[in-house]
């Protein structure tokens, strides 16, 4: 059974860093493109980053790029998300997800979520 487990989310100061963790069971890294997706309460799961298979292409979000960074290590069946410079504005659950198609970073590629970790930001 493939199963998805998050980590790392924490209650951290503005400007403050964390490095989330997203590690796959029951299934090959490698087979699928990583996304990271938040959801903020009384708003809806937005995109944060995505990954390729193999690391070479990345995709972000307007609100996060230059501050969070996703990268991958197959060997360990993990996807990562740094986030520097974090914002209040970043409080959300963190949830990452498997896309089906290894090579697409589009929403719509990724259809299958872990249960999420929380981040807070206090300003």
């Amino acid at each position: 059974q493939v199963q998805l487990v998050e980590s790392g989310g924490r209650s951290v100061q503005a400007g403050g860093s964390l490095t989330l963790s997203c590690t796959l069971s029951g299934g090959t890294l490698s087979s699928y493109a990583m996304g990271w997706f938040r959801q903020a309460p009384g708003k809806e799961r937005e995109f944060v980053a995505a990954i390729s298979w193999s690391g070479t292409m990345t995709k972000y979000a307007d609100s996060v790029k230059g501050r969070f960074t996703i990268s991958r290590d197959n060997d360990k069946n993990t996807a990562y998300l740094q986030m520097n410079s974090l914002k209040h504005e970043d409080t959300a659950v963190y949830s990452c997800a498997l896309g089906l198609s290894p090579y697409e970073l589009g929403v719509a590629n990724f259809g299958y979520w872990g249960q999420g970790t929380q981040v807070t930001v206090s300003s």
